[in-house]
């Protein structure tokens, strides 16, 4: 697959991609591993804080936000 240098942007939600700095930042330390309980991490208390620091969004923003935090905490990146 070829990618063209002037690709467009594919990506359907402008605010929640500008908030996720915001975000990542409250749902880093569930996926911490040194907070694991039981080699388990706390992704349920994650869904929770984001609902707590972040009323306004959508159950469906909360899930894709807490799935890409996770992804993002296991491979090591850091949003931008």
């Amino acid at each position: 697959m070829m990618y063209d240098s002037e690709q467009t942007e594919r990506r359907s939600n402008p605010v929640l991609r500008q908030r996720f700095v915001l975000v990542f930042e409250v749902l880093r330390p569930y996926f911490d591993a040194s907070q694991q309980w039981a080699g388990q991490s706390q992704e349920h208390f994650a869904y929770r804080a984001l609902k707590e620091h972040f009323p306004d969004m959508s159950s469906q923003d909360c899930f894709i936000a807490v799935a890409t935090a996770r992804r993002m905490v296991s491979s090591g990146t850091l949003p931008v």
